[in-house]
């Protein structure tokens, strides 16, 4: 079982992310505030977890993740597959795959990333997280 360390929300595009101690996420559109929620959307909602982002020395939230999880390997989720994160329900649409804004964050951290960006997943059931 995996835990929640963290949980990110974006205000604005291309802005850093605004950490936060809990969210609600919304049935079909994301964390409620958070600007990649959309309904109908593959990308509701990021997960990334924290060993990968310290195996490439990048601080949690800079990729952009709404949720980083530390016991859960996330690359190893597959599609349709579901998740209970606090009072919601995930279901995950794919892998993220990472674009040329992340080589912003450092030289070569697309490339480093393939593979590795985390899942993305849109909300069956809306509820409360929080962090822990």
């Amino acid at each position: 079982m995996g835990e929640v360390l963290h949980l990110y929300v974006a205000f604005v595009h291309r802005q850093p992310m605004r950490e936060v101690a809990e969210v609600e996420a919304v049935a079909d559109k994301g964390f409620q505030g958070c600007v990649h929620g959309r309904p109908g959307n593959k990308r509701q909602v990021l997960l990334m977890d924290i060993e990968t982002l310290e195996a490439l020395g990048v601080e949690p939230g800079r990729v952009k993740e709404n949720i980083t999880t530390r016991g859960l390997k996330v690359q190893e989720l597959t599609q349709g597959q579901r998740l209970r994160v606090g009072k919601a329900l995930l279901e995950v649409t794919g892998p993220c795959k990472p674009c040329h804004l992340m080589n912003e964050i450092r030289p070569n951290l697309e490339q480093d990333l393939r593979g590795r960006r985390g899942m993305l997943c849109r909300v069956l059931e809306g509820g409360r997280i929080r962090r822990g």
